[in-house]
């Protein structure tokens, strides 16, 4: 293709994007980065019903949070502006009235009750799925029926009408879809869609063809759901003589719930406990995977995964290795499974990517929303420690809640199973030979531990578990050694001898 790469991304407004439509944007971006194109935002609210105050803000912060970023669009401009349908409105009615001078489309007056009683009637007829076609516009109000004069007439009158485009009988539509290869139908099988509403404003069939040839797009992705309209589109293209520089078409395959019993849906968020929006929209009570702790590297990561692979075993990606990795070739044709539990591992393994440093960073708000501080050097070695069992963000602090605070509660069961009032000695020759080490560092710690308990005849199994539950509380968390460095000694022989004082009221 020798023209420049041009691809634009096209919600609508009627709502939150939820994971399938940024994954759409994902796509369009890496295919532009690798190819060294322009990226296109344009906001489709041709549909004025269904604008949701607050949705086309949401689709712009969703995919600035996921790093995609946009050359062109209705919040940066651009040599194509406006990029929002409905103020370019005026300049659609052009379009459609061209078609109706070639005789590719028509006016069409009927009401909406003409229109139920025709669908009615053919289902009468045993047609279960009843169209306004070649057929069925010989019999209904419209220019093709009716006389010149006619039509005229009710144009004067003000008769409401829409513009229906002509579909012809019996013409081969074919197309090179760049994941599913050539896709074939008959103009026969196609309906006259509606070009033009009666509102003035154009449909998604017509609006979306004109605006792809004047900003002059190279390439169509998006989600499958369109596929049944693209013979339309591409015979929308045919019909204007703009043939030579229709966009390629890449259908995407549907996003399917874990089971794979069906297409995911917006509301699968709550049935398996996992945000399918990218941020919180308190307005719309949508949670966000932002504020849940996800990374917006690792979002990008299995998003691209939710059918692309790379052909390879490499699953976790950077930004640029997803970059040169991507091609539609590489797109599968059926659907791909939603696995919230997949998802979270993404997340875990770019957790365990960054430093302390980074993982301090995005966890400090959290802590400040909580009214907890900590030094800044503690932060990031409680951090490092934690992230590798960690899956989101506020897990370093919640799984890790004994670093930042006095211990309230104990694990009783173990207690309970290891503790005898006769190890009340020999804890306290630990716990003072613990902090005799003058080097406190997790090396030494350990070295001195285990020749305290050599000396003594004890096994890991009597004292690793109440070491741990002695410093933490629970059974759970990183090695007891790191964790003692990363507490320091003061603390550490602190918990250690508040425990044993508490450790016989378990018995």
């Amino acid at each position: 293709m020798d023209r420049p790469i041009r691809l634009r991304y096209a919600p609508s407004p009627t709502g939150a994007q939820h994971l399938g439509g940024i994954r759409t944007a994902l796509y369009n971006y890496l295919f532009v980065k690798k190819l060294g194109g322009k990226l296109i935002l344009r906001i489709e609210d041709t549909d004025q019903t269904r604008y949701v105050p607050g949705a086309e803000e949401y689709v712009i912060n969703s995919c600035a949070w996921a790093g995609i970023t946009f050359d062109e669009g209705v919040h940066i401009g651009g040599p194509f502006a406006p990029y929002r349908q409905s103020e370019r409105k005026d300049m659609y009615r052009k379009y459609a009235m061209e078609l109706i001078e070639k005789g590719h489309a028509y006016y069409a007056f009927d009401t909406p009750e003409e229109l139920e009683a025709m669908r009615n009637r053919m289902m009468e007829q045993g047609n279960p799925s009843p169209a306004y076609d070649h057929i069925t516009r010989q019999y209904m109000k419209n220019s093709v029926a009716l006389s010149k004069d006619e039509t005229e007439r009710r144009i004067q009158n003000g008769d409401p009408y829409v513009i229906r485009i002509k579909m012809p009988r019996n013409e081969e539509v074919k197309f090179h879809d760049l994941i599913r290869g050539w896709v074939s139908f008959n103009s026969s099988q196609l309906d006259d869609k509606v070009l033009f509403k009666s509102d003035g404003m154009p449909t998604y069939h017509l609006a979306n063809v004109v605006d792809d040839y004047l900003m002059q797009v190279t390439h169509v992705v998006r989600g499958e759901e369109w596929l049944p309209s693209a013979p339309t589109h591409v015979m929308t293209y045919r019909m204007f003589g703009w043939e030579e520089v229709m966009p390629s078409f890449a259908h995407l395959p549907l996003i399917l719930k874990p089971e794979g019993n069906g297409k995911l849906s917006k509301r699968d968020g709550d049935k398996y406990g996992f945000p399918l929006y990218s941020l919180d929209w308190k307005e719309q009570n949508i949670s966000g995977l932002k504020e849940k702790g996800f990374l917006p590297e690792a979002y990008i990561n299995f998003l691209a995964f939710l059918g692309w692979n790379p052909g390879t075993d490499q699953e976790v990606f950077t930004e640029e290795e997803l970059i040169a990795a991507f091609s539609f070739e590489r797109i599968g044709k059926s659907g791909a499974r939603f696995d919230p539990e997949k998802a979270k591992w993404f997340n875990q393994q770019h957790m365990r990517r960054k430093t302390g440093s980074e993982l301090a960073d995005l966890l400090q708000p959290y802590l400040d929303k909580k009214g907890i501080q900590a030094d800044r050097n503690y932060l990031e070695r409680v951090c490092e420690l934690m992230k590798e069992r960690a899956v989101f963000i506020p897990d370093l602090y919640e799984a890790g809640t004994f670093f930042f605070g006095e211990i309230s509660e104990y694990d009783q069961d173990t207690i309970r199973k290891k503790w005898k009032p006769e190890k009340q000695e020999i804890f306290l020759n630990l716990i003072a030979h613990i902090e005799s080490i003058s080097n406190f560092t997790e090396p030494s710690i350990e070295s001195g531990v285990k020749d305290y308990m050599k000396e003594n005849n004890l096994g890991m199994g009597e004292v690793m578990p109440l070491l741990r539950v002695a410093l933490a509380g629970v059974l759970q968390g990183p090695p007891v050694f790191a964790m003692m460095d990363v507490l320091g000694k003061n603390i550490s022989v602190q918990r250690l001898h508040t425990a044993i004082k508490i450790f016989d009221n378990f018995r």
